[in-house]
């Protein structure tokens, strides 16, 4: 007796050699072929069944020509320390350009190196075809700033209002403390391939009101326009935004692997037009929205804190996420979309916040095409954190904080200052304010005037704290 009329099943093994390739839809192929087997139809009929179904190997995508694809640079040099740092952006968009998607690409004045070379550089905008590159916006997914007008509230109570409220460092906040989650939003998590995981659901309640660490902070200050008290935080998706990264990360390696091997594994992507696109898109869409009740949360919670009662207009912008506009997918790493209509909740405004010693700026975008319709999030860097912790040299973070910010209310939710957060180490934020206007990236309509700030200050990674623990 042969195989082909013995009743053996169909596996896997056989849709492979008869040209299949392994994915999402082998268990639906398998089902349909062993039902034909249970039937009695034997392998060649099956075989001939399936044909129809084989998915074609796609033709690999070869890197672009070095040069094939230019870039827009808006970004001038001032400082010694510029010139290397714009150096190294050029450098790596100069790779970046090479990625098979990529149709367009600019760099703001805050641009600086966010990796290794080829890695789109924070400061840095794309414009891919069919292709959602996650490692374009990193972990930190929908890293976005919201302000709230608080009327004549007293800053200084605010702060405090805020800092009894708000959540830094890493992890979430513990039972019986927590903020309350959408279930609608959670619903349409669990209904969603890339975000119904026990992991995601649990840190998207855990996380909710919390602010994380890194550069993310509570700002308080003075409208210079009206005189009235606003409130601007800045952070991301947290852990649920982490996580979906990852697996963003995981999927869009698979592609890479059989459309563009030679691509670098940081620039991997996932076709917009398959079902993991669509699906990872819509991930992307609940994560923002996830991501913008974070901001509501803490910012409701300090109102009534603060038992503020003539709260004016609330707005955000997200300024590390990937937008659809027309047929392309713009990807901005710290970079914020300045035209109208950006997403459905988009007022018009947008906040660009430079250091904890200067104003954070509400802006008006002009579209400008030589950005790709963005302007800057933020002042960037010239130079990493620990070189400038190696510049300070003898001067001890507390003597640093003290000459930076005279007069401020500036809080470390660690207690320890963080003095790779302190002002000399982000770029002169007169000169890209100048950049700003120069090159016509937007309009500023306010400056909010710094009362105070928390930042999440020096909290040691939670593995180094684990282990001290231990000893």
């Amino acid at each position: 007796m042969t195989e082909e009329t013995q009743n053996y099943p169909v596996t896997g093994d056989h849709l492979k050699d008869w040209g299949h390739r392994p994915g999402k839809q082998f268990p639906a192929l398998l089902a349909k072929a062993n039902e034909m087997r249970a039937e009695g139809f034997g392998l060649v009929r099956i075989r001939q069944e399936l044909e129809s179904e084989i998915v074609p190997v796609p033709p690999t995508m070869d890197l672009r020509a070095p040069g094939e694809v230019s870039f827009h640079q808006n970004i001038d040099v001032d400082h010694p320390d510029e010139e290397d740092n714009v150096v190294k952006v050029r450098e790596t968009m100069t790779a970046l350009m090479r990625t098979p998607t990529i149709e367009a690409g600019a760099i703001m004045p805050d641009a600086c190196p966010a990796g290794p070379v080829g890695t789109i550089p924070v400061g840095g905008v794309v414009a891919a075809r069919n292709a959602i590159h996650p490692g374009m916006h990193s972990a930190d997914i929908c890293c976005s700033v919201m302000l709230t007008d608080l009327g004549d509230a007293d800053p200084k109570a605010v702060l405090d209002a805020a800092q009894a409220v708000t959540h830094f460092g890493p992890g979430g906040r513990p039972q019986g403390k927590r903020f309350t989650t959408s279930l609608k939003l959670l619903d349409a998590f669990r209904e969603n391939p890339f975000l119904n995981s026990p992991k995601i659901l649990r840190m998207a309640q855990e996380h909710m009101g919390t602010q994380g660490d890194g550069n993310h902070f509570l700002f308080v200050g003075r409208s210079r326009k009206t005189g009235r008290t606003a409130m601007v935080t800045h952070h991301g998706s947290r852990g649920p935004g982490a996580v979906l990264y990852k697996h963003g990360m995981h999927v869009a390696e698979k592609f890479r692997k059989e459309l563009s091997p030679e691509t670098a594994k940081q620039n991997a992507w996932i076709p917009a037009d398959t079902q993991e696109g669509r699906d990872y898109w819509d991930a992307l869409q609940l994560i923002r929205k996830w991501t913008k009740a974070n901001h509501n949360a803490i910012h409701q919670a300090t109102v009534e804190a603060a038992r503020v009662g003539n709260v004016g207009e609330r707005f955000w912008n997200e300024h590390n996420f990937v937008f659809k506009r027309s047929d392309l997918f713009y990807h901005g790493k710290g970079a914020t979309p300045a035209w109208d209509g950006y997403a459905a909740d988009a007022t018009g405004l947008t906040l660009i916040p430079l250091n904890m010693s200067e104003p954070v700026l509400v802006v008006r975008g002009k579209d400008a095409d030589h950005g790709l319709g963005f302007s800057p999030h933020g002042a960037g860097r010239n130079f990493s954190r620990s070189e400038h912790k190696r510049r300070m040299g003898s001067v001890t973070p507390d003597q640093m904080l003290k000459a930076e910010t005279e007069g401020l209310d500036v809080r470390f939710h660690a207690g320890a200052v963080d003095a790779s957060e302190l002002p000399s180490s982000y770029k002169n934020a007169d000169n890209v304010v100048a950049q700003i206007k120069s090159y016509d990236l937007a309009e500023i309509e306010d400056y909010i005037d710094p009362y105070g700030c928390i930042m999440a200050g020096d909290v040691p990674p939670f593995w180094k704290t684990k282990k001290k623990g231990r000893r």
